[in-house]
């Protein structure tokens, strides 16, 4: 449920938000498939974090044009952390969500755009640059925008029989205690397909009504917020694995997401769970 954002606001951030992605993808574009300087942020920790000066420029683009138009609001991005204000406004960024698919050359990461009001999702764009493809939301509506064709409302599908649910989830391996692995075994083991490797993309296709289920964990605010209200706007149903709403505040840190098409089909899935 939103909370009491002004519908007219989030109608003037959905402009400004579009003309955020269109400085991120004038950056990450020009950059994507040619030769870039790759880092690893958890190279002390032995895994592999990626970082390019595609999602630094791009963030840093973002926060720019957030800090001159509206320079009140709170802004959390992933490469440059949170600048905090008394404001009940927060943007969430992250500029190249599936940096591992941009330095691998599949078109398949976005630019995240959401705005939180009081710590609850109330808008987010994801920017599909190389595809040519936009999915933004309110809660209340979700819209699309292609390289074809535009769409008015986007809708989620009506499968309520999660046997025959397609699904997606980034990776298996983004599942590690053992409590987790036996979550996605079960929730793979009963749906009737699990796809791979589409990072935020899996989210918007939840929302077009293609896929059935996406199913993930150790998301962190930047990966999910954007797509909280592009999902709730199609009609779909988005909650940790205990089926509570992810509140984007400072006690979040590390969740879990399970977004579905629909209710009927989210209580099938968390009856699966052990949390």
């Amino acid at each position: 449920m939103l909370p009491n954002a002004p519908l007219a606001e989030l109608e003037d951030f959905a402009r400004f938000a579009h003309m955020l992605a269109d400085a991120a993808d004038a950056i990450t574009l020009p950059m994507f498939r040619k030769p870039v300087a790759i880092d690893n942020k958890e190279a002390d920790q032995g895994t592999f974090d990626p970082v390019t000066l595609a999602d630094q420029n791009a963030e840093k683009a973002i926060r720019a044009l957030i800090e001159e138009h509206f320079p009140s609001h709170g802004i959390l991005g992933e490469e440059f952390g949170q600048k905090k204000t008394d404001s009940p406004y927060e943007w969430i960024l992250d500029p190249i969500d599936g940096t591992r698919s941009f330095i691998s050359g599949v078109p398949m990461w976005g630019t995240l755009i959401g705005l939180t009001f009081e710590g609850k999702a109330v808008f987010g764009l994801n920017s599909q640059p190389h595809i040519g493809e936009r999915f933004w939301g309110y809660g209340r509506a979700c819209l699309y925008q292609g390289p074809r064709e535009t769409y008015g409302q986007l809708t989620t599908s009506k499968q309520t029989d999660i046997t025959q649910a397609l699904a997606g989830s980034t990776a298996p391996e983004m599942f590690k205690t053992p409590s987790d692995i036996a979550n996605f075994e079960r929730i793979k083991d009963n749906v009737r397909l699990m796809r791979y490797g589409c990072d935020c993309y899996f989210y918007c296709l939840l929302a077009a009504g293609t896929l059935d289920l996406v199913f993930e964990t150790d998301l962190n605010a930047y990966d999910i917020a954007a797509l909280v209200p592009i999902i709730e706007g199609a009609g779909g149903v988005v909650t940790n694995w205990a089926g509570e709403p992810i509140i984007f505040d400072e006690n979040l840190g590390k969740t879990t997401v399970l977004a579905t098409a629909n209710k009927t089909l989210h209580e099938k899935a968390l009856s699966l769970l052990s949390v």
